[in-house]
């Protein structure tokens, strides 16, 4: 139906993908109250949603028998601005204090009533408990980083390399599932059946981000002319790809919920690095691109500025926000214009 709209169908299909992934938000933010807490879903299940379209280009170009060097770029594309520019700049707009104000509540708290103290006490606790889960994001990110750089030194990745990326992304995830069986157990809770309802619309929304990501790399491979080309397709498909984390990171920034922000950002770059290269690798031997080097270094110094404020202050100060900000422009101007 959306092909029959001519020269507008790229369009069509872009707000496919846009409409899809808006979809998986919003029953996202519905799964919070069933049973699955924030960083839970940032962490375990929103990954894989606002980085589902980075895996199908990945399995489209398996399947195709694409050039590997674009997954490598796409997945550089998507994971530098999860870590620079979407936490950057809702970082300069609204703050990203995940610690709270824990100083002195202790004094605050005496002249309050038990009940009220006690609220208090298990809001500051969960707040250190999603500071340490983002602390630990932030070090697999570096882990993960540090794998794939160190198996590409020789150039290439191949099958052997691509089973040691995915198993430590499965190690991983299961670790993940630990953790949310084990809080539910400790707090009595249970995962409420409507939540099937919400896992079926988010496949709903799968299906479409899947049915247009196939449509516009096959359109995209027919384009010729100035930089919307198919030699530029990692590029052109990892900003695509960037839009979902680019919505969430600003919806849950004006939400108040900057744990969320923070952990989305952070834990959707494992689909990419390592999950959707070592995925490649298993099928196809992967020739490392010339812009492997920068996306790295700037991803290691990215998360290691994190994880010195989070750290330290459990807050990035707004400074830091045009600290990143400005890492990915120089990210865009040495691999675009460079």
């Amino acid at each position: 139906m959306l092909e029959s709209t001519g020269p507008w169908a790229p369009w069509a299909f872009l707000g496919l993908f846009l409409v899809a992934s808006l979809l998986m938000v919003w029953r996202l933010e519905a799964m919070i109250s069933n049973g699955l807490g924030g960083t839970v879903i940032g962490t375990l299940v929103m990954p894989y949603c606002s980085g589902f379209g980075n895996l199908v280009f990945a399995f489209f170009l398996a399947r195709d028998n694409g050039n590997g060097a674009e997954v490598v770029v796409n997945c550089l594309v998507n994971n530098v601005p999860n870590l620079t520019l979407l936490i950057g700049v809702p970082t300069m707009l609204f703050g990203m204090n995940i610690a709270g104000k824990v100083a002195n509540e202790g004094k605050k708290a005496k002249g309050d009533k038990k009940g009220k103290g006690d609220k208090k006490g298990k809001g500051d606790q969960q707040k250190q408990v999603n500071r340490l889960s983002l602390l630990l994001t932030l070090v697999a990110v570096l882990f993960f980083t540090g794998i794939v750089w160190a198996l590409a030194r020789d150039g290439k990745l191949d099958f052997n390399d691509g089973l040691v990326l995915v198993g430590a992304f499965l190690f991983w995830q299961c670790f993940h599932v630990y953790e949310v069986l084990k809080t539910n157990v400790q707090q009595n809770k249970t995962l409420k059946w409507l939540m099937i309802i919400d896992v079926a619309i988010l496949l709903v929304g799968a299906w479409g981000i899947y049915a247009s990501t196939d449509w516009l790399l096959k359109w995209l491979g027919q384009q010729k002319m100035g930089f919307i080309n198919k030699d530029n397709m990692g590029w052109l498909s990892g900003w695509l790809m960037v839009l979902p984390n680019a919505l969430l990171a600003i919806y849950y920034s004006w939400r108040g919920k900057p744990d969320v922000t923070y952990a989305s950002q952070v834990g959707d770059g494992h689909i990419c690095i390592p999950l959707c290269i070592g995925l490649f690798a298993l099928f196809h031997p992967i020739q490392v691109p010339k812009s492997f080097d920068l996306g790295v270094q700037i991803l290691v110094g990215a998360t290691s500025l994190h994880l010195v404020f989070m750290a330290l202050f459990g807050r990035l100060p707004r400074f830091v926000g045009w600290v990143l900000t400005a890492g990915y422009a120089f990210f865009i101007y040495k691999g675009v214009v460079g």
